[in-house]
């Protein structure tokens, strides 16, 4: 068997070597016919030239031939139309033969010179594409080398391995039948000389047992490190090898391809204009040649030869894991660290990696975009070489141009070579980079799978954290911000504030509310920003824009189009839009009607697909959302229609005590039992709004439109803007639950010194029912007056960095606790099995990192940038989900964060699979 194993892996390898002699060969078979066929057109059109100033110099002599007899004799005959015609023919003939004449000294001066160019460009290319592919090709001999290498050194170690565990075996044999005999033999009846030598048999038997064990760890985990490493090879050389497969020959064809047919284009395009000019009845046959420059297409050519040798450019078969002699893979614990750091140090090279490279990316496609532009010059058109004037000058040569003069062309060529040398400089290194990078990366992800940090959960929480934290944060402080979402935050604190998402921490949270106020707006466009698909469905987007086209905009029509996506999309977009209509409503103070509001949030939520205009399409796009914030009632279902959270315009910072709630209840019951019994009228302090809030609460810091305020306030005290208008007693949060009830706030019934007892002099009610409401509003007044002392207490002992919002998830069990929208990466306890499994489906937010949740030993969290160390929150809020399904069209914006039923049971099904390979 491992003959065998060892020569399948030696005739893979040699399969390989034979694929790039016959890529070269089948490269150089092209250059070579194109050179043939420059040759033949340079030929062609060399004779042709010859021909044509044959022909001219026939039709000169033609024309002086008869002019001479017309001027004699027939000098006073051109004023009849016959002999007028007669001077036009020959007027014509002398015109033809200029033209001929100057169609000689283009096909001499100006074709034949471009077809030679290409052919000295041919056979540079070519060279410097061979030198590059050579490289290339060692490249990939020396990493299956090594592989081979490898699993010659993981067949060695098993082998001995598996001989040091006979070897054992045999050692613990000797020591039970030594045991078996010195207990069938009675102790008593050996002689005394011959117990020495019975004690030193046994000692030596177990010092042979110890060293052959120690002799079999000592293999077990050389053979398991090999294996190791054989993996990790064979995983790194079907990654170059399908690289180079795939994108590596088809780049260096193009380099052999670089500019040959521009080049061409250009030179059949000069042949054309002069044909067009010298004769324009030839029209017809000169549009089927026209037809052939403009289908010259490299990426077609190159296609077409490699589907002409499909057997020798495509990929071979991956290799695949060969187990040595039944090997079984298994975890080993003692390489698991080793491992763990290997992993990090490949994550940290290849972050650097992917930089250097992309800016080497970034440089190699400027530099084709100025040989493009150098090899595409529209500089084919000799029209002005067929201009005629009265006077019979000498035929003008085309070469005398100031394009085609000899120090133009020396100056573009050499313009053309250094841009050529940099760019294959650029290219080799850039090759060079890449290759590195997909070795590691293909190693980083299988040692990524193996230490299980691909595990990810979802979320199932209707409303993203990061949705619901920043407009619960806006409603309490930024209602009436100037500029909201269009005059642009810190960028340092928008990092911040999505960094704390990232790791499943809220840091909008009251205790922490000194954000600005533009940050945290910042930070929600930036979240519907990153979304793999955007929250409006690039599908429909021509559906959705289509309802502009008519006189007057229909809401109804936006409607029929909205019931038609998925029920989570729906549930964010009522609860962002009714965000929205609230906010226009305080554009009096900050400057954001629905039509700011929309063009703010047009490009984000609804973004233009490729192929459409712009410039025209920006316009509906903007009157699109426009329309849903005005009328997003009517667009979008109530509870009634679709059950889900929405959003409350009165919110509060933090969760209210239930006795204060109980207070304010009683107290607006019996203010209306009085009303309807008509015994007694709440009287309102002179001089004072009581809508206002209390008095402990810290006055609002104005909204400057020069420069974005802090907004610092305590916890528990804080009321929203609408709250405060409202004087309403809200919900806690920013979901307003259609079981909760909302209950008005009553003003206090406090006597007033110099305020009337009755509605009116003429009124006269009895005096119990007076007394009772002066009682029931002092004990009222008495309770609420000891609730804000105990609330004050309880803030005052609060430490500024702790974050309260945690003591309530306290008091239920976890697996109650609703999870983040962002996804948690899990990495698994190290004492366990190793083991490979696949995950859900489901995308994750692509500008939101997933957040750890938890590490094995030793790896530690570092600090968020431009953040001081805080305490962690008790309960973390995690989601986990793979994104092995990014991009795909069938996962909707809000599916990625919360999956349906069919998905988690998709999951679950997917993550009872194993595959071979994994360590």
């Amino acid at each position: 068997d491992h003959i065998k194993l060892m020569c399948l892996c030696v005739l893979c390898c040699s399969e390989i070597r034979n694929q790039l002699v016959e890529q070269f060969k089948c490269l150089e078979q092209q250059s070579e016919a194109r050179i043939q066929l420059l040759q033949d057109l340079q030929e062609f059109f060399r004779r042709k030239a010859e021909i044509q100033l044959e022909y001219s110099r026939s039709l000169e002599k033609l024309a002086e031939r008869f002019s001479s007899k017309v001027r004699g004799p027939r000098k006073e005959q051109h004023l009849l139309s016959s002999v007028n015609c007669w001077y036009l023919v020959l007027n014509q003939t002398r015109r033809e033969s200029r033209d001929h004449a100057t169609l000689n000294d283009i096909y001499i001066n100006n074709v034949i010179v471009r077809l030679a160019q290409i052919s000295e460009d041919v056979i540079r290319l070519f060279k410097k594409s061979k030198e590059i592919g050579i490289q290339m090709h060692e490249e990939l001999v020396k990493v299956t080398n090594e592989l081979y290498t490898v699993m010659k050194t993981y067949h060695m170690y098993h082998t001995e391995s598996i001989s040091a565990e006979s070897k054992l075996k045999e050692a613990e044999k000797q020591e039970e039948k030594q045991f078996s005999k010195s207990g069938d033999l009675n102790v008593n009846l050996l002689r005394h000389e011959d117990r020495p030598q019975r004690r030193s048999l046994v000692r030596k038997i177990e010092k042979m047992k110890e060293k052959r064990q120690a002799k079999y760890s000592e293999n077990k985990l050389k053979c398991t490190k090999a294996r190791n490493d054989y993996l990790l090879n064979l995983t790194a050389t079907n990654a170059v090898v399908a690289k180079y497969y795939i994108h590596d020959v088809s780049d260096m064809i193009d380099c052999c391809d670089l500019g040959y047919h521009a080049s061409l284009a250009r030179t059949l395009r000069t042949y054309l204009s002069a044909e067009y000019n010298l004769e324009t009845s030839r029209h017809e046959g000169l549009d089927i040649i026209e037809n052939a420059v403009d289908n010259l297409d490299p990426r077609s050519d190159k296609h077409k030869i490699m589907d002409m040798y499909n057997q020798v450019f495509c990929p071979p078969m991956r290799f695949e894991f060969l187990p040595h002699m039944g090997d079984e893979v298994s975890a080993q614990q003692p390489v698991q660290t080793e491992l763990l750091m290997r992993y990090h140090q490949l994550q940290s090279r290849l972050a650097t990696l992917k930089i250097e490279n992309e800016e080497v990316r970034k440089t190699l496609d400027a530099t084709m975009q100025t040989l493009q532009d150098m090899l595409t010059v529209e500089d084919f058109d000799v029209s002005d070489a067929f201009q005629h004037s009265r006077s019979t000058e000498s035929i003008k040569s085309v070469a005398s141009e100031s394009y085609m003069s000899k120090l133009n062309i020396a100056k573009r060529r050499a313009n053309q070579q250094e841009t050529e040398v940099f760019y294959f400089t650029k290219f080799k290194e850039y090759l060079n980079g890449s290759n590195l990078i997909i070795k590691l990366q293909a190693k980083h992800d299988l040692l990524k799978q193996t230490l299980g940090e691909g595990e990810l959960s979802d979320s199932g929480q209707p409303i993203p954290l990061v949705v619901e934290s920043c407009i619960r944060y806006i409603n309490l402080y930024g209602l009436q911000q100037q500029g909201i979402f269009r005059v642009p935050g810190s960028q340092v604190e928008v990092n911040d504030i999505k960094n704390s998402f990232e790791r499943g921490e809220d840091p909008l949270v009251d205790d922490q509310s000194d954000r600005d106020i533009n940050s945290v707006a910042g930070v929600l466009k930036l979240y519907f920003r990153g979304l793999e698909n955007p929250l409006f469905p690039k599908e429909r987007f021509l559906d959705l824009i289509s309802t502009i086209s008519e006189c007057f905009i229909q809401a109804h029509h936006i409607q029929q189009i909205i019931i038609t996506l998925p029920r989570t999309i729906i549930i964010v977009m009522r609860y962002l839009f009714a965000f929205l209509n609230h906010l226009s409503q305080y554009s009096d103070e900050n400057m954001m009607d629905p039509y700011n509001l929309a063009i703010c949030f047009g490009p984000t939520l609804m973004p233009i697909p490729d192929g459409q205009d712009p410039v025209a399409c920006q316009a509906h796009v903007n009157e699109v959302i426009k329309t849903i914030i005005i009328h997003h009632e009517v667009i979008f279902p109530n509870l009634r229609e679709l059950d889900g959270p929405v959003y409350e315009k009165c919110m509060t910072g933090g969760e209210e005590s239930g006795f204060k709630f109980f207070c304010h209840l009683i107290v607006c019951l019996c203010r209306v039992r009085l009303r309807s019994d008509g015994s007694a009228i709440p009287r309102r302090r002179s001089g004072t709004d009581s809508h206002s809030p209390p008095r402990d609460t810290p006055p609002r810091a104005a909204a400057c439109p020069s420069s974005p305020h802090k907004v610092v306030v305590s916890r528990g005290h804080i009321e929203s803007p609408e709250k405060r208008r409202l004087g309403t007693f809200g919900s806690a949060g920013s979901i307003n639950y259609p079981e909760r009830k909302v209950y008005p706030e009553g003003h206090p019934l406090r006597p007033v010194p110099g305020a009337t007892r009755h509605s009116s002099l003429g009124d006269h009610k009895s005096l119990e029912a007076e007394a009772l409401a002066e009682d029931i509003e002092k004990t009222m007044n008495t309770a609420l007056h000891e609730l804000r002392e105990l609330e004050r207490q309880n803030t005052a002992k609060q430490a500024p960095d702790v974050v309260l919002d945690t003591l309530e998830p306290l008091k239920n069990p976890v697996s109650s606790e609703p999870a983040s929208p962002l996804h948690t990466i899990m990495i698994r306890d190290p004492d366990a099995a190793l083991r490979r499994s696949s995950s859900s489906t489901s995308e994750m937010m692509t500008t939101f990192k997933p957040a750890l949740s938890a590490r094995l030993a030793g790896a530690q969290l570092r600090p968020p940038p431009m953040r001081p160390v805080r305490p962690p929150p008790t309960q973390h809020r995690s989601s986990s989900s793979s994104s092995s399904g990014v991009g795909s069209p069938a996962v909707t914006p809000t599916e990625k964060i919360f999956p349906n039923n069919a998905s988690n049971a998709a999951a679950s099904s997917a993550n009872s699979g194993e595959k071979p390979g994994t360590m």
